[in-house]
């Protein structure tokens, strides 16, 4: 009855004009910004952030969570009308979402695209809700030593999962805590790693970082792979609803991919492309109609959008109740909420009510407002991938820019923006993700204060963070998934190596086959 409560008075902050309006606002920007191929949810985040300082707290997040699940959605229209992933866990929605475009079923597409993803949406939420205030009061039993561990297993997750490896996530896991220490020492004001630039010694801004790797490194490597023209499809609106039969097939992979996605988008490090992933695995192997995926079956399509968005929403719960981001989306969270001075942690439930229930409660508000708005609107966002490229980006660059700028108003931090939408490139070019960077940086600071903490406590003792349980648990956690991580990257390298050694061998002439001839 708590929860019903809780979410009541969630449902009536979120319907206060102001912030109706802001959900809306969220939600249809992330949605424009998730159908250029290419951006993806982290640059809308980004992109919007600026505008959010100047809001409530309460206001402001449930704004970047539209944001945050519209561009996920529209990321799936691209996906199906053109094969061009909008955001990567949309890459799973390409296998049967283009064939049926192509077979002339685009409009039945997209339209189980939306009630598929209001479905995982709505799963998503009463899973946050009712496990949400479970999980905080446990976190309310942690002490420095296990906040330490807990950040600490969500850098290793994010680094072991890394889709360039384990090697290449900890690495950038590494850079981004090394580029949260540049500015001037909280605790001995001490100037750091500024190298005498005065514009770095408050640090280098979220913002900025989040800009530049997410929003001109993912231009930039939109414009080198441009497609342009490629794959672009008519809808026939006497074809838009989906028939019986597909309404019937769509029901169950909703219910399992929201299911999924509630599981995965939960666990720090997965997030919704792996969601996708395997609830299209899970769908392939128990469905009727097996055969059929991968050359237009509506099922293919219905399980990857309801698990990524549910994981979408699920993604919430470490966030906010751990403080531990699962994507650098959340990081981009965690930044917002530290900005108007709000620490994520188990006591955001009892501390700031109004802000989690609101957001909770927006998360049915901003999915019914997806579905209203997105099916009446698929001809415009089919209209506005026929933008040329080279008018598109000069936009969003400039609009970029222009977000940069409010931050100071500095043409320092402009050049700063661009320096690291290059390095964002030059990862990407070499398949170092940038994804685990923002992580290190958004949680250096807080690692930093819980191990000075917990060494204080202990007077300087390392061993406390292995003699008490739950640190020592998580710890051991961590080092399971670092191991395995590493052991999945090593073991390529090691079978090539052995199959290159027996090529050669087997090569080699050999003297008996001489002394016979």
């Amino acid at each position: 009855m708590d929860v019903l409560a809780n979410f009541s008075a969630g449902l009536a902050t979120v319907l206060q004009p102001e912030t109706l309006m802001y959900c809306f606002i969220g939600v249809f920007l992330g949605t424009f910004i998730g159908v250029l191929p290419g951006v993806g949810s982290m640059a809308a985040i980004a992109m919007i952030l600026p505008l959010s300082f100047y809001l409530e707290p309460t206001v402001a997040i449930v704004m970047i969570a539209g944001v945050y699940y519209g561009a996920e959605y529209g990321g799936s229209i691209a996906s199906i009308l053109m094969n061009i992933p909008g955001t990567p866990s949309s890459s799973i929605t390409c296998i049967d979402g283009y064939p049926m475009a192509r077979q002339g079923r685009a409009g039945v597409a997209l339209f189980v695209t939306s009630i598929a993803s209001f479905g995982g949406g709505m799963i998503g939420m009463i899973v946050m809700a009712v496990l949400s205030p479970s999980l905080a009061r446990l976190a309310l039993q942690f002490g420095p030593a296990e906040y330490f561990a807990v950040i600490f297993l969500g850098l290793i997750a994010a680094s072991a999962v890394s889709n360039g490896g384990a090697l290449r996530g900890i690495a950038m896991v590494v850079a981004g805590l090394m580029l949260s220490t540049v500015g001037i020492d909280l605790t001995t004001g001490d100037l750091r790693f500024t190298l005498g630039v005065p514009e770095l010694r408050d640090g280098v801004h979220l913002v900025i970082v989040a800009m530049g790797l997410f929003g001109v490194g993912e231009l930039i490597t939109s414009i080198r792979a441009n497609r342009e023209g490629r794959g672009r499809q008519e809808i026939d609106y006497a074809k838009f609803y989906p028939s019986a039969r597909e309404w019937r097939a769509s029901w169950g992979p909703i219910w399992r991919g929201g299911l999924i996605g509630s599981f995965f988008g939960a666990l720090p490090g997965t997030g919704q492309t792996v969601a996708s992933a395997v609830g299209y695995a899970v769908e392939k192997k128990v469905s009727k109609n097996k055969d059929q995926f991968g050359k237009g079956a509506v099922e293919g399509v219905a399980v990857p959008e309801s698990a990524n968005n549910s994981a979408t929403q699920t993604a919430f719960i470490p966030t906010l109740t751990l403080g531990v981001p699962g994507s650098a989306s959340m990081a981009m969270v965690i930044g917002a909420l530290m900005i108007h001075g709000i620490t994520p942690g188990p006591r955001i439930l009892t501390e700031h009510t109004e802000l989690f229930w609101g957001l909770v409660a927006s998360f049915l508000v901003g999915n019914v407002l997806l579905l209203i708005l997105n099916i009446p609107l698929i001809g415009l966002w089919v209209r506005l991938l026929q933008i040329p490229y080279r008018l598109m980006y000069p936009a969003i660059i400039v609009l970029i820019c222009i977000g940069v700028y409010s931050l100071n108003n500095n043409v320092f931090d402009i050049w700063m923006t661009l320096l690291f939408g290059v390095a964002g490139y030059l990862m990407r070019l070499y398949r170092f993700e940038p994804a685990p960077l923002l992580i290190g940086f958004v949680l250096g600071p807080m690692m930093e204060e819980q191990l000075r903490r917990a060494l204080l406590l202990s007077r300087g003792d390392p061993m406390v963070f292995l003699e008490r349980p739950i640190s020592g648990g998580l710890l051991a956690i961590s080092a399971l998934i670092l191991i395995y991580g590493l052991w999945v990257t090593l073991r390529p390298r090691r079978n090539i190596t052995t199959d290159d050694t027996s090529i050669i061998q087997n090569n080699k002439p050999s003297s008996n086959t001489g002394a016979s001839s």
